[in-house]
């Protein structure tokens, strides 16, 4: 079985040394949240994932869900731990405390779910998405939908799902054929099917609840005319109980590549009673909430894969026992020396530890722009931090999930042939993360969200606060004369300026021609993404120059190591990419079709 330790060094690292996690505190409502309260719940719930969760991940993959009769039965163990989730406190913790939650900030529960991720993703998945339709139903429902709804979810006995996805229409829900029809006292008929929906039917939990995109009778055509709807699946009396089953069913469970355990279902909506979310024929700005905390939660879902990975690859480079280093034998009383030696292991090695790392900083800071933009008492901050939030959302969900496909075929392959055999768990790594680059909007959509939506948006308003503070930093440092600084300064100054020539090139060709802009979308993407984790790594290696003395030594000296490992071999990518980016899209688009 696959081991795993909850990276808490390095999340205090983050949280506490990069971010100060004192500054939270000072957010009205954050009061409460001090470094110590935030790390001994990091603390507890990496010993509750790890003693839980992690040995349910191979065992739920193995045995997955099964459908009988229009039941879905999730793999043994998940319902007991399920239910010791939720009475731990976790499913609450960063939830409104006006409706059972504890209210601490959203920093902690990404770093929360990190940890889940790592341990069983699957089994995340299900709170993960409750706590999303508690989110869209808090921005937009009504306060008699949020006072009946809102506790019962946030403490588990009941779950949330969302309803996009059709048949015949995956990201262009415009096509959607969902109906919804007036019904009594202000509740709606909602009729239609929906697949690939994530946890849609299971029994752990009393009652489902559904946001479901439908369309009604005058809605306009395309995207404008689609409303959110919440559809539970029992009635909810007048006591606030599950009632008579509505009418939702499970036609049946998807049989997928991997996450196993969670099931993905087809669900069926026949003349179901449903309620209204937000306003008529304006149900994607309702859907979006939930949807975008999903994409930053898929991103997670990368970060959580590629770390566990990368666990298990150092283990086994360590000991298992292959050639000899070129140099002679590091281990000449053994009959090999252990994998660790050779240079293209430490090379796939470093590359994962660099991106997992560098993630790590960067959904913290993302989180923290999101616990500013709820909490902070400035208008100017909430902006700023919401104008960022909204532009790295597509960067977080699609760079994070390409780095954990990638880092755990790394990883898979660090362990050659035995890697490729189940027992091992590296396979089930890499089939789970493969479905993070398509879900929630696939990654090729985030880059054109990016390019398409967030550059252009509110006149490049968007940019202003990455753009800003890493120019800032870069003209503070230029100043620096540390030596051991100096070449990621440096590295940094030339990628920033990458950069900034893409983003206006791209900005000028789209205007011209919008294929342009999509060509380069995913490619600029990645440099984005690269920039600031470059940027972030810089920052790191500033903290841990200046701590590098006592009994934490090789762990700050490693933070060095690694950051100049991420400037002198992967940042240099961008160069590539701006090359890639400015040749156009020609040989793309003038490519015969007929020739494919």
């Amino acid at each position: 079985m696959p081991v795993y330790n909850a990276p808490l060094r390095d999340l205090r690292f983050v949280y506490n040394e990069l971010f100060d996690g004192s500054n939270l505190q000072q957010l009205p409502g954050y009061e409460d949240a001090s470094p110590d309260l935030v790390d001994a719940v990091l603390e507890e719930a990496g010993r509750f994932c790890e003693n839980e969760l992690l040995p349910l991940n191979q065992l739920g993959d193995q045995e997955g869900c099964r459908f009988e009769e229009g039941r879905v039965l999730v793999p043994g163990g998940f319902k007991p731990a399920y239910d010791a989730y939720y009475e731990n406190g976790y499913g609450a913790l960063t939830a409104p405390t006006e409706y059972g939650g504890q209210g601490l900030p959203k920093t902690l529960g990404f770093m929360v779910e990190e940890i889940l991720c790592s341990t069983n993703m699957a089994f995340a998945m299900y709170p993960g998405l409750t706590d999303g339709a508690c989110r869209a139903i808090e921005a937009f429902g009504s306060e008699a939908l949020k006072a009946t709804y809102l506790p019962h979810m946030i403490d588990g006995s009941w779950s949330g799902v969302m309803c996009l996805t059709e048949a015949h229409c995956g990201t262009d829900l415009g096509l959607l054929r969902t109906k919804a029809e007036a019904g009594e006292n202000d509740s709606w008929r909602i009729s239609g099917s929906k697949i690939f929906i994530s946890a849609g039917e299971h029994e752990m939990s009393d009652n489902i609840i559904y946001l479901v995109l439908a369309r009604a009778p005058d809605a306009p055509e395309g995207i404008k005319g689609i409303s959110l709807f919440l559809v539970p699946k029992f009635q909810v009396g007048a006591d606030g109980t599950p009632g008579e089953r509505n009418g939702v069913s499970c036609g049946s469970i998807e049989h997928k590549m991997g996450i196993h355990g969670n099931s993905t279902c087809v669900m069926n909506f026949d003349q179901a009673t449903g309620y209204l979310v937000g306003t008529l024929h304006k149900g994607m700005a309702a859907m979006f909430v939930m949807m975008n905390a999903a994409r930053l939660g898929v991103g997670m879902q990368g970060l959580g894969l590629g770390e566990v990975a990368y666990q298990n690859a150092v283990n086994y480079a360590r000991e298992r026992l292959q050639g000899r280093a070129l140099k002679g034998a590091a281990f000449p009383d053994r009959p090999a020396d252990p994998l660790m030696v050779h240079p293209d292991v430490r090379r796939m090695l470093l590359t994962m530890r660099a991106y997992t790392e560098g993630n790590r900083a960067l959904s913290i800071w993302v989180a923290r722009a999101l616990d500013t933009a709820s909490h902070a008492t400035d208008e100017q901050q909430r902006q700023d931090a919401d104008a960022f939030v909204a532009l790295m959302t597509p960067i977080v969900k699609a760079f994070m999930t390409d780095c954990g496909s990638e880092i755990a075929n790394t990883a898979l392959q660090v362990y050659g042939g035995h890697g490729y055999i189940r027992e091992w768990g590296m396979e089930q790594f890499v089939r789970d993360a493969r479905i993070t680059q398509i879900y929630e909007g696939a990654n090729g959509v985030q880059a054109l969200d990016l390019v398409g939506r967030k550059l252009p948006e509110k006149m490049g308003r968007n940019l202003r606060p990455f753009f800003h503070e890493v120019a800032a930093y870069l003209e503070q440092k230029s100043h620096d004369d540390r030596a051991e600084l100096q070449p990621l300064i440096m590295g940094l100054a030339k990628a920033f300026g990458r950069l900034q020539t893409v983003t206006g090139w791209i900005a000028l060709q789209g205007l011209k021609n919008p294929e342009e802009a999509a060509g380069a979308s995913s490619d600029y993407l990645r440099l984005f993404a690269l920039v600031a984790l470059g940027y972030l790594w810089l920052r790191m290696a500033e903290v841990a120059l200046e701590q590098r003395t006592g009994d934490e030594a090789r762990f700050y000296q490693a933070k060095l190591d690694t950051a100049r490992f991420f400037f002198e071999r992967l940042l240099p990518q961008t160069g590539s990419l701006m090359a890639a980016i400015l040749s156009g899209c020609g040989s793309m688009m003038d490519f015969n079709p007929e020739a494919f």
